[in-house]
């Protein structure tokens, strides 16, 4: 237990570096930064301070061009929420902090993701399905190994559907890595509030505490839902009628018909879905285009071809560019729909 919070406090304290360093020169940068401002390349890729601080560390690491791309969309995705918070800040609309911690949470999730937490067993090795195929990387749960392991020996599957199920596998496992994430920053901060000892706030304890047991209640049903799926088809194969593939789109569906939508909101909601699955598809496209491009540009860089070389590299940077836009979408599209949910799901238990 002593060596888990160790571990505990060892990304806690990083995560501390780089939001002080990120204060020291925040303003200045952050100005220069602004939109439209001719100093936006000089400050950086953001207009967050720590997030630039955060991308210029990651092209130190030894991150695939997918994986970057994935890093880059995340955090377009955390800029876009500290910037919408700043205005509410402003406007003295988080009198009890609590849409800050979040903001905190969702950055440490990211940096435990991409290898930046300060543990050295950290996902710094790329697993993603394109570029590794389904024999190079581990599930880390005896369950999920077990489920898998039944499925590829048992012939109910083509080399497509195998494919298919090991996305959703490696979804599953991100959606557990994720909830362990938060449950412990949830426990650090149950500590902290054990120890306050203004009696005036323990109301707003208490709602803080609630905010965050919801959130944790939400991934819990998710993670059930998404491991009673995955039983399901590892014993009957996939059913042909099934109206969904992408394993993100097939979690939001099983949540939405738990939902507290009237019939027309939830066919509405199935339309969106359709439409969000196509974008995915999309996104999917150009990740492993921009593989292949990345495979091809590293090997031009040997011939010495410098015609070739350049026209590599301008390809390379299209795609790249894309595969970040289509990214960011994707997550944007996807918190969308996850809080539209969530508020049916909440409304439900009311």
């Amino acid at each position: 237990m002593s060596a888990a919070w160790g571990l505990l406090a060892l990304s806690s304290s990083l995560l501390l570096v780089v939001l002080a360093q990120g204060g020291k020169y925040s303003r200045e940068a952050n100005e220069a930064a602004a939109a439209g401002s001719p100093q936006r390349q000089e400050a950086g890729e953001f207009r967050v301070v720590k997030l630039n601080q955060i991308w210029e560390k990651a092209q130190r690491l030894h991150l695939s061009a997918v994986k970057l791309a994935e890093l880059h969309s995340d955090l377009k995705i955390q800029e876009k929420d500290e910037l919408s918070w700043k205005k509410l800040k402003a406007e003295g609309l988080d009198e009890d902090g609590e849409k800050e911690a979040k903001l905190r949470r969702n950055l440490h999730v990211i940096m435990t993701k991409y290898g930046m937490n300060g543990k050295k067993d950290a996902q710094l090795v790329d697993t993603n399905y394109i570029k590794d195929g389904t024999e190079s990387d581990v599930l880390d749960d005896p369950r999920l190994e077990k489920l898998w392991s039944k499925a590829k020996t048992s012939g109910k599957f083509s080399d497509q559907e195998l494919d298919k199920l090991w996305r959703e596998f490696k979804h599953h496992k991100e959606k557990i890595h994720e909830y362990n994430i938060l449950l412990e920053t949830v426990s650090r901060t149950e500590e902290i509030h054990k120890n306050m000892i203004n009696p005036s706030e323990e109301g707003f304890k208490e709602e803080i505490l609630h905010g965050k047991h919801t959130e944790l209640k939400d991934k819990m049903r998710s993670i059930n839902q998404g491991f009673d799926r995955l039983r399901k088809i590892s014993h009957q194969g996939y059913d042909t009628a099934s109206e969904f593939e992408e394993p993100r789109v097939i979690d939001l569906w099983d949540m939405a018909k738990s939902a507290n939508f009237t019939e027309k909101e939830l066919e509405s909601f199935r339309e969106e879905l359709k439409h969000f699955e196509a974008k995915i598809e999309k996104h999917h496209h150009y990740q492993k285009q921009l593989e292949i491009s990345h495979q091809k540009l590293k090997h031009v860089e040997g011939t010495g071809d410098k015609d070739h070389l350049s026209r590599n590299k301008e390809k390379y940077v299209m795609l790249e560019e894309k595969t970040k836009e289509l990214g960011y979408k994707v997550k944007k599209h996807l918190q969308d729909l996850s809080s539209r949910l969530s508020r049916g799901l909440q409304h439900n238990e009311l």
